[in-house]
């Protein structure tokens, strides 16, 4: 499947040390980017500030990239789309989008 090939990649891109520990994060992370609720939810962990947390700790870089605090499953997929040059939003940018809730709104 590509597009887990293409999350593993960019995760892989992003990890602090590759260890066995990332490795299995990743694969974690991947699984649970396929599932249909919030990536903190598919990931069992209880708020999306323990995910932050974890990526922060594991991903700072990526955690980095992500300054505006766009909903996690949303800002991987997001850059996975703006590597390939594909450009969903309709908006010029995150800002003045009427979508802008769904990606930077509350998770709970």
């Amino acid at each position: 499947m590509v597009e887990k090939q293409d999350l593993e990649q960019f995760l892989r891109r992003y990890v602090e040390e590759q260890t066995e520990l990332s490795e299995c994060l990743i694969a974690m992370i991947v699984a649970a980017c396929l599932g249909s609720d919030h990536l903190w939810q598919d990931l069992g962990l209880w708020s999306r500030n323990d995910l932050s947390a974890m990526l922060a700790r594991y991903f700072p870089r990526m955690k980095e990239l992500n300054s505006k605090d766009m909903k996690w499953k949303k800002f991987l997929y997001k850059q996975l789309c703006e590597a390939e040059g594909i450009y969903v939003c309709r908006a010029p940018s995150c800002d003045v989008c009427k979508d802008y809730l769904n990606c930077f709104g509350s998770e709970e």
